[in-house]
């Protein structure tokens, strides 16, 4: 294995009298080489990881999520199933083969279900300190077309390192579980540096932004990412790229097989000009939007997003601006996507129709979009009562206690447009958007909750919504 390109920096904060320090953030160096006859990816990661809670630590511990595609779990729903395994199943894993900290060679434990790394600390860490943490490990992975895997047109590495779970006061690291429904992830802002080798043959897409060197028949590519919330990167022998600025931001679209990309790209510097306006100002330089073999429609990561080369035509601009809303709501503004999933998932989907309320060229209309969500949030209802009896209609529920994928989908997507929609003719647009405005410029680089979320809009807006959002979001409102 190379050694680490990067030599560790120490930031040291300097106090000033009458200001606050600024947060230091865990910084990820990973040096990491795709095999592709074997379809492996070789890793040593270093952790400087900082104790950001009010609490002693004695030990850290890591979400395995490349464990998914292990052999006892299923990583789709049934429906995604032939989409996803293009091939036949296929199983893929991660292998720890060591971990040392401070140098000294560590005790380490994995969880019996495969998705915890749990690393002893040989002396306390208290809060604000930072220990190195290194990591070695081989991923093997599956022929699936889903984040982390060799699909038919590329290879994704979506989630594919140990990241360090969310330590939360009185609660300590939060864990997720191995799911198929939804995105079970919840991460800290921190800052990567990343050395990626692989065939000449690949072309790269990345969170970030990154320069190649040519080593014979390898590339060797240096990544940068600051004040991010993950890494992502994806590999193709079958890239084309088209980019555009877009008030200082590099868009890029990666794609393929494809007559009009131009347009595309289009679709994507409007987003992200139209979420600016809404919201407030991408603070990243850099935003691929990545065509990729993927059984879903899209999926989000910090200045890099995935979407499926399996829609259809029709669908393609409607993911595009989804996954690129996410850049405000997951990226910048985090949540805990597994226990919380509506409070980034439906105010997202909101802003896709917001986006075409906005973009009327687009020939979509909003209202006839909230009238499908109302006749469809409506029909899954009713024919979920007539086969199941009553139907669990709260929004604000842990992956894990979404029956079905329909289920999950409509409480969480289709119900939390209606909720954003009807909340705009309560407070008006102009007052709606004042106060996502001030969500965002609350808790960027932060993870935020329901309480929050609600604190915030009724501040802005001084009315009190609390029964308002719990009537959404415990099922109690009437939808007709």
């Amino acid at each position: 294995m190379k050694k680490l390109w990067l030599v560790l920096v120490l930031i040291v904060p300097f106090f000033f009298f009458g200001c606050e320090s600024e947060e230091i953030f865990s910084t990820y160096n990973i040096c990491a080489e795709y095999d592709k006859e074997n379809n492996q990816l070789n890793c040593q990661q270093e952790v400087d990881y900082v104790n950001n809670s009010s609490n002693i630590l004695n030990k850290v511990c890591f979400f395995l999520y490349a464990n998914a595609f292990d052999e006892d779990q299923k990583p789709v729903s049934v429906s995604s199933h032939s989409k996803a395994y293009y091939n036949g199943e296929s199983y893929g894993n991660i292998t720890v083969e060591s971990a040392f900290v401070n140098g000294a060679e560590a005790i380490f434990e994995i969880s019996e279900a495969k998705n915890v790394l749990t690393i002893e600390l040989q002396e306390e860490l208290f809060p604000n300190e930072i220990v190195e943490i290194e990591i070695t490990y081989q991923i093997n992975l599956a022929n699936i077309n889903h984040r982390l895997g060799r699909g038919e047109n590329t290879i994704n590495f979506g989630n594919f390192f140990p990241r360090a779970l969310v330590y939360e006061d009185g609660e300590g690291f939060i864990e997720q579980k191995l799911v198929a429904n939804g995105d079970p992830f919840y991460s800290d802002i921190s800052n990567y540096q990343v050395e990626l080798t692989f065939d000449q043959c690949f072309d790269l897409a990345s969170t970030g932004t990154f320069e190649i060197e040519l080593n014979g028949d390898k590339k060797t590519a240096f990544c940068k990412a600051e004040k991010v919330r993950d890494f992502c990167f994806v590999l193709s022998e079958k890239f084309d790229v088209l980019s555009q600025d877009c008030n200082g931001v590099q868009v890029n679209y990666f794609y393929y097989d494809e007559e009009e990309p131009q347009s595309r790209l289009q679709t994507c510097v409007d987003a992200l000009r139209t979420f600016e306006t809404l919201y407030g100002e991408y603070p990243y330089k850099q935003l691929s939007v990545v065509k990729s073999s993927f059984c879903y429609g899209g999926m989000e990561y910090p200045n890099l997003v995935l979407i499926s080369d399996d829609l259809e035509e029709m669908d393609m601009d409607y993911v595009i601006v989804h996954e690129i809303a996410h850049q405000w709501w997951y990226s910048v503004v985090g949540n805990n996507q597994y226990d919380e999933a509506w409070l980034d998932e439906s105010v997202t989907e909101f802003s896709t129709m917001m986006f075409y309320a906005k973009n009327e060229g687009y020939g979509v209309d909003y209202q006839t979009l909230i009238n499908n969500a109302k006749e469809n949030y409506v029909r899954f209802v009713e024919i979920f009562s007539d086969i199941k009896g009553d139907v669990d209609q709260s929004m604000n529920r842990s992956l894990d206690e979404f029956k079905t994928e329909p289920e999950y989908v409509n409480c969480v997507y289709v119900k939390g447009v209606l909720l954003y929609d009807s909340l705009r003719d309560v407070l008006g647009e102009k007052k709606l958007l004042k106060c996502l405005k001030s969500y965002f410029e609350q808790y960027s680089y932060k993870n935020a909750k329901t309480e929050d979320l609600i604190h915030v809009f009724s501040k802005t807006s001084k009315i009190n919504l609390q029964a308002y959002f719990d009537s959404w979001l415990n099922g109690s409102v009437v939808i007709e």
